[in-house]
């Protein structure tokens, strides 16, 4: 079985999250996603609900799909690393295929995460472009892992969890980026009211 890692924020998960890994499948790079939230401890975002409100909001999301998976792997009292989340799911599936699905925002400057080199040498990475960013400049930059990164035909687009944020702060429609289930959990848990 091929299995995709996607990790995130998920500050909140919106429905373009779940159209990628649903595309992922759809097109036979992966035969299903895990969803691994990053923990409050990562020192990088400052905003982030709490652990356990950002995990319910996935498994809201992701209820209505077998494929579709959520881990609290990264959920603990310190930082977990990129690397150390994809070396733990390659020794619970050692019969499986490990993808990690990253952004081409995110490829742009792996090489300068924790152990950024040591992912691309032992991982496969499977590429989403973004349409601001040039993916032939990322592949020559990273010409040593080529082998390990696959570019995929699929593209996000624009919406972004920050963009939900502020629309559901200042009282906008955000229903149409979000699974009915998030929103309504958005909804009557009065998130995101407090500030962006």
């Amino acid at each position: 079985m091929k299995i995709g890692i996607f990790g995130g924020s998920f500050n909140p998960p919106h429905k373009m999250h779940k159209k990628i890994a649903l595309e992922l499948i759809k097109k036979h790079y992966v035969d299903k996603v895990i969803f691994v939230p990053t923990g409050n401890k990562y020192k990088y975002k400052n905003n982030l609900l709490s652990d356990n409100i950002r995990l319910e909001m996935l498994k809201l999301m992701c209820i209505d799909n077998e494929k579709l998976e959520v881990s609290d792997y990264e959920l603990k009292e310190q930082v977990v690393y990129t690397y150390e989340t994809l070396d733990y799911f390659k020794n619970k599936y050692k019969d499986d295929e490990i993808y990690f699905i990253c952004g081409t925002d995110n490829l742009s400057y792996i090489d300068k995460w924790k152990k950024g080199e040591y992912i691309l040498s032992n991982n496969k990475i499977l590429v989403i472009k973004r349409n601001t960013d040039d993916i032939n400049t990322l592949l020559n930059k990273y010409k040593d892992y080529k082998d390990n990164i696959i570019v995929t035909d699929i593209k996000e687009n624009e919406i972004s969890s920050t963009k939900i944020r502020e629309m559901i702060y200042n009282n906008k429609r955000a229903e149409v980026y979000l699974d009915k289930k998030v929103y309504l959990y958005i909804k009557e848990n009065n998130l995101y009211k407090g500030g962006i």
